[in-house]
């Protein structure tokens, strides 16, 4: 076998597992470690895979922090029907806490209560969407706000949340990682995530397909401490397999 057949062999395991490990590689190949770490070099250097502790993985796992206005233009029908799932499960006389991100605009934009809602949110852009609604008893969170997700964070925020109870926090999130857990780019930002999570009795992760196998810099939790995952329908197999596997609640929107 040539090297660019190997490449090609390479690239093709990758598109359908998402990550393989070296060792593996080279016993499926039948060359050496060192010949599969060569040829994970140049393919990385091509920017074409990620190496990572022994494995190569199809995309890089690290997450740049984007503004929100360049985050909304990003898998914007997924986010929608992730929106429209996550909001039927609100109840009558719901009590609900709000973090940031694009897909959680998205469920404030997909909000309409027939009956009184208490919604307290650190997110600028979905108090925006839910203002006009009379049923929506809106608590804005106050504090610092994060210019890049027109988000609340800070001290004085979480104190405010030390005082509430809520049925449901809806998480976003910039990163899901089986192994590092929940992220996002800003350490303020995940800790006011966690005070969050001790505030409901219920964490729901509102998250696009893209963001799975990817870690932002600060860590939120682990995977395994929410209790139910909304994404789309492109989330690969393995990794549904992985969630359910960790008894989360996994509901994939449109399917």
């Amino acid at each position: 076998m040539t090297k660019e057949e190997r490449h090609g062999a390479i690239l093709d395991c990758l598109l359908k597992q998402g990550s393989v490990l070296v060792t593996d590689l080279a016993s499926r190949l039948e060359v050496s470690s060192v010949t599969i770490r060569k040829d994970l070099t140049e393919l990385e250097k091509e920017g074409k895979l990620y190496r990572s502790h022994g494995k190569a993985i199809l995309i890089n796992p690290f997450i740049n922090n984007r503004t929100v206005s360049e985050k909304e233009k990003l898998n914007t029908e997924e986010k929608r029907l992730i929106g429209i799932e996550a909001a039927k499960l609100i109840t009558p006389d719901d009590s609900i806490v709000l973090a940031s991100g694009t897909t959680i605009h998205a469920l404030a934009r997909n909000l309409h209560p027939t009956s009184r809602l208490t919604v307290v949110t650190a997110s600028l852009q979905a108090a925006e969407a839910l203002a006009p609604l009379d049923n929506v008893e809106l608590i804005q969170l106050g504090g610092i706000v994060r210019h890049t997700s027109l988000s609340v964070v800070g001290k004085y925020a979480e104190m405010i949340l030390s005082g509430f109870s809520f049925s449901k926090l809806f998480l976003g999130a910039d990163g899901i990682n089986h192994e590092f857990g929940l992220s996002t780019t800003d350490m303020r930002e995940a800790e006011i995530n966690r005070v969050m999570m001790k505030a409901a009795q219920k964490t729901i992760v509102l998250a696009d397909s893209t963001k799975f196998g990817k870690r932002g810099f600060a860590k939120i939790c682990n995977a395994e401490d929410v209790d139910m995952i909304i994404t789309d329908n492109r989330l690969p197999l393995p990794i549904r397999e992985q969630i359910e596997a960790m008894g989360i609640d996994l509901i994939i929107a449109n399917e």
